[in-house]
């Protein structure tokens, strides 16, 4: 090998090595504004709080369901916050623990075409909108921390909802802070 070829391949790794630094850096500072499904954990929210927090929610115990005119909601629960739900809380007047975490799951709908019924199915994955309890972290808001991802299913891509959280934070679930400001309850089964 020349001494030319060592120079070029040197420069070529510490390009790429500044590179490397740079895109971590951005990503560390919340700028990466979005990533493929499958780098949608290296995305952190306005509030900065990173989606890799909720790592796993994909296989979360549900909690509860819900609908709107819009979306379908499916609402899960790490088991931190589930065990809390099965001890009593927030019924009993205790505050769900730190580390709880819960996730609310938004998708379009569609009526089945398969169905032998008038049914509403999941169609779009819209949404995960996110909350972690951090009593330390988050003094503020009841010791919530609040994100919301978006998804595009045109270009399979995650971004942070650049307004922090229009669907839904501290401010609306304010109304439920006697419930440890969580609105769904654990649902019988």
């Amino acid at each position: 090998m020349t001494r030319q070829s060592k120079l070029t391949i040197a420069i070529a790794a510490a390009a790429l090595a500044v590179l490397g630094g740079t895109a971590l850096y951005a990503q560390d500072k919340g700028k990466v504004t979005s990533a493929s499904s499958a780098d949608k954990y290296t995305l952190v929210s306005p509030s900065g709080i990173p989606f890799s927090d909720f790592k796993g929610y994909e296989d979360w115990s549900v909690v509860s369901s819900a609908r709107t005119d819009e979306v379908l909601k499916v609402i899960v629960a790490n088991p931190i916050m589930i065990n809390a739900y099965k001890s009593g809380i927030p019924g009993n007047g205790k505050p769900f623990p730190d580390g709880s975490k819960i996730a609310k799951l938004q998708w379009k709908f569609k009526k089945s075409t398969e169905a032998p019924f008038v049914v509403d199915v999941p169609d779009v994955f819209t949404q995960a909108f996110v909350m972690e309890k951090d009593s330390k972290k988050y003094p503020k808001s009841g010791g919530w921390g609040y994100a919301l991802f978006d998804y595009d299913a045109t270009t399979d891509k995650f971004s942070a909802d650049p307004t922090g959280v229009s669907d839904c934070g501290h401010a609306c679930h304010v109304k439920v802070a006697a419930k440890d400001h969580i609105f769904h309850p654990y649902q019988k089964r």
